[in-house]
């Protein structure tokens, strides 16, 4: 009987080398958003990631782009308020959303963040897919459902990634699975597949690679 949410599965090869050409380009940042009229043309396909603080969403966009230093870490989790565009080859935007939860800051910007967010997620016409990372060791939380339920309401598809893979003990993997699985159950925008990551190890960028080249 198949999974509800399943794993994805091995990019072939023809779809492996579309996603390795789309990220062997030169990959930008272009600028960082602080209101709607700040957005770059929508001229391009886009993807999101969205992700509570510290669920290493930059090492993730870092690894994904093969360049280290391209997205860089709050050392104040919740700080950054900017939306970040990145190019990735010429057909392409990779849009870092702040990360939620724990914002260090008066709740009148995180307010503001919060409005800007919805108006984005709504009013992008280019935007293809949402992923929202989840960190395995934890599943998904209270804060991540939010998100979750915002895209609902905005009606943008959206994909659960799962990172730092490599630090989950083998003997809890399939229950968190499970809990993941049941949560994502709730969401109607959910995609239904999994991808699973470690951005230290390299597990699951290809995979993630591939789902970005292959979105039209």
């Amino acid at each position: 009987m198949q999974l509800p949410f399943p794993l994805a599965e091995e990019p072939d090869q023809a779809t492996r080398e579309k996603g390795r050409l789309l990220f062997a380009g030169e990959t930008d940042f272009v600028k960082g958003v602080v209101a709607m009229d700040g957005l770059p043309p929508a001229d391009r396909i886009e993807v999101c990631f969205a992700g509570r603080s510290n669920v290493g969403k930059s090492s993730l966009i870092n690894a994904l782009t093969g360049r280290k230093g391209l997205a860089r870490a709050s050392n104040t989790p919740g700080r950054t308020q900017e939306i970040n565009f990145f190019t990735a080859g010429e057909e392409h935007y990779l849009v870092d959303l702040p990360g939620y939860g724990f914002a260090n800051a008066p709740l009148a910007v995180v307010e503001k963040w919060q409005r800007l967010l919805k108006r984005y997620l709504s009013g992008r016409q280019n935007l293809r897919r949402a992923f929202v990372l989840v960190d395995h060791r934890h599943g998904v939380k209270p804060v991540d459902e939010e998100i979750m339920s915002l895209l609902d309401s905005s009606a943008v598809t959206f994909q659960c990634v799962l990172t730092k893979e490599d630090k989950v003990k083998a003997k809890d993997r399939e229950r968190i699975l499970d809990q993941v699985r049941e949560k994502l159950s709730k969401h109607p925008a959910a995609f239904p597949e999994l991808i699973v990551t470690s951005s230290e190890k390299g597990d699951g960028i290809e995979t993630l690679r591939s789902t970005i080249a292959t979105l039209v």
